[in-house]
């Protein structure tokens, strides 16, 4: 009785969350004040300026500004977005978060879970799972962004050794480095052309990308054109470490790829296994998912793999 009540509510969250997530109309006109909000971020305050709380609000849905009100410390949530280099707002992270812990509640109401184990399980996967889900492609922006950065400040040092000033370097890099790097020198390139100074611009770009790396070269703008020096040479420097950096990588990846093979290996043989055992002897599998005990043994099979598989990546995962 309590499952067909609960089954019903659950799937119509599920719809109301996607529709309200994928709705039409909002996202050409969201891409239009994201990228008006880039470009004019950081002016100082005044009759131009006063605009900008409207601009913020405009870029927002309905569904953005009530998922502000419930989500702690939206601003970090913001930032950590940003970083992705992906369209997605904090109404969208949200509606995908309900949609996995309605889906997630269900599943384990179908599979005669109690409501709630269902509810325990639906939240822990609704928050844990979007959150991997971005880290993942901020890490994996970052790593783009590094293997091609080094090209970029290359760009950089020879363009200011031929004569050019820093701004056209910039824009120069926007328009012949690939992306990601390309994208966030062409948004500095646009601030720039708007009014915004240097400094600020690439700090921007910096709290964007979130690497030290970058942070190097803006400190070292900015150290310049307050006292002075040969800019070339410093970020010369700074292109030869991050080619060495890039060059160490490659060998750590090479010498742990054997290590990175036997961990893959050793993880899924248990699911080999209990393939192979499903085709030979199903009733002899079956004990695990029918009876109390057998389900506590799989509980702690599937928590030891777990953690076993968290210990080697971090065994096989080196941080230069």
């Amino acid at each position: 009785m309590m499952l067909a009540l609960l089954l019903p509510v659950l799937l119509g969250a599920v719809v109301l969350l996607a529709l309200a997530a994928l709705g039409p109309g909002a996202s050409g006109k969201r891409q239009l004040v994201k990228r008006a909000r880039a470009l004019g971020h950081g002016r100082a305050p005044g009759p131009k300026g006063a605009a900008a709380p409207r601009l913020q609000r405009a870029g927002q849905s309905r569904l953005d500004t009530l998922a502000q009100r419930f989500v702690p410390r939206p601003a970090v949530l913001r930032a950590r977005l940003a970083a992705t280099g992906k369209p997605i707002s904090i109404g969208q992270y949200a509606a995908v978060s309900g949609i996995i812990m309605a889906a997630v509640g269900v599943a384990a109401l179908m599979f005669g879970a109690s409501p709630l184990f269902a509810l325990l399980a639906a939240a822990a996967d609704g928050l844990f799972l979007p959150h991997v889900a971005v880290s993942f492609l901020m890490a994996r922006r970052r790593g783009k962004f590094l293997k091609v950065f080094a090209e970029a400040i290359g760009l950089i040092v020879r363009g200011l050794r031929a004569g050019l000033p820093v701004t056209e370097t910039i824009a120069v890099v926007g328009q012949e480095i690939s992306e990601p790097v390309g994208g966030e020198f062409r948004t500095v390139a646009d601030q720039i052309r708007l009014g915004m100074p240097v400094e600020d611009a690439m700090w921007q770009a910096a709290r964007r990308v979130g690497l030290p790396e970058f942070n190097f070269l803006v400190i070292s703008l900015s150290v310049q054109r307050e006292t002075g020096g040969n800019l070339a040479e410093t970020l010369e420097n700074l292109e030869q470490i991050l080619r060495r950096r890039q060059q160490m990588r490659l060998k750590i990846r090479a010498m742990s790829s054997e290590a990175t093979a036997s961990a893959l290996i050793i993880g899924s043989l248990p699911f080999v296994m209990a393939i192979l055992m499903s085709v030979v002897n199903r009733d002899y599998l079956s004990v695990l998912f029918t009876q109390p005990l057998g389900r506590l043994m799989l509980g702690g099979g599937v928590a030891s793999l777990v953690s076993g598989s968290l210990i080697m990546r971090q065994m096989v995962k080196f941080e230069i």
